[in-house]
């Protein structure tokens, strides 16, 4: 069989992370460099542009293989275009990326939100390898994700849903980042949980970085407030993902983001929460499992894109 292959760009407001990848799923070479997004729109492009460059010279006999290009990228995508929502780059709205690569490189460009990519790289090379109904949350910064219903992305009406982490499970709660009150992710995102910590204790007199890292290992010390937060985490955290196992009865919830690395306590405590606020009938074949790939499912999500559109 003749071996086909896709480049796969994630693209971050720090880093882009790039790679060559065959169509099982092997990575030819790959990279990372920074993104530079205080450097403007054109000079996020340019990088972009020179991540592919580096990878279509590692071995010009592989270029005629090369099915497509695939890129993740924050904010909201339609047919190629960077609609808006992207808070993190500089002018990312309203921008033709897709069109922009294809001419410059004369191969196909498939795009998608990144959360969304990741998402897609988890059930196709990751945790939920071969299901067809998955919800992937990644827990960080903020709450992203993404939905793969009966075998396909799902983003609602011209790609503009999806938005896991701005479920309201709060009425007239806390402020969230997006304009809104009561989110999921003012409640149940690493920074909700850090948040929440500094709160209880005197962090000017803290000689210690308090991070989600930090407020685990107070957890495996039996620390009451570590102790008290997490459990706290888990209630809100288990209110959304309840809900979207009622609605939608998927065969895994895929927890990624860093949260995701503290160990098996974490999912046990996590699906003890969750399953109780669940239907039995729309749980009963539902698995809440930890993400595998870690920074790389954006590159696999992103060529997997290319792989369904080509092969």
């Amino acid at each position: 069989m003749d071996i086909k292959y896709a480049i796969g760009i994630d693209l971050g407001g720090t880093f882009i992370k790039f790679a060559l990848v065959n169509q099982d799923g092997e990575k030819i070479t790959e990279g990372i460099t920074p993104t530079n997004a205080v450097g403007g729109r054109e000079e996020v492009i340019e990088n972009i542009v020179a991540a592919i460059e580096k990878l279509l010279r590692y071995d010009p006999a592989l270029k005629s293989k090369i099915l497509g290009i695939g890129l993740g990228t924050p904010g909201i995508v339609e047919d190629g275009v960077v609609i808006g929502g992207a808070e993190n780059l500089p002018d990312w709205c309203d921008l033709p990326l897709g069109k922009i690569l294809q001419e410059k490189f004369s191969l196909p460009v498939f795009m998608d939100n990144d959360a969304n990519l990741m998402g897609l790289g988890e059930i196709h090379y990751g945790a939920a390898k071969d299901a067809t109904d998955v919800i992937f949350l990644t827990v960080g910064t903020g709450i992203g994700g993404a939905m793969y219903l009966n075998g396909s992305l799902y983003s609602g009406f011209r790609n503009r849903g999806a938005e896991i982490g701005h479920m309201i499970i709060k009425s007239n709660g806390k402020q969230c980042e997006c304009g809104a009150k009561g989110c999921l992710e003012a409640y149940a995102s690493t920074t909700a949980l850090v948040n929440d910590y500094k709160s209880r204790v005197d962090v000017e007199k803290s000689d210690v970085c308090i991070d989600g890292r930090y407020i685990v290992g107070k957890y495996k010390e039996n620390d009451p407030l570590a102790i008290e937060v997490l459990e706290q985490h888990w209630d809100y955290l288990s209110d959304g993902i309840a809900g979207l196992i009622n609605v939608f009865a998927p065969q895994n919830i895929v927890i990624g983001g860093g949260i995701s690395e503290a160990g098996d306590f974490y999912f046990e405590s996590l699906c003890l929460s969750t399953f109780k606020k669940t239907m039995q009938e729309t749980s009963q074949f539902t698995t809440i499992v930890p993400a595998k790939l870690g920074n790389q499912a954006g590159i696999y999500g992103a060529v997997s894109l290319v792989f369904a559109n080509r092969l």
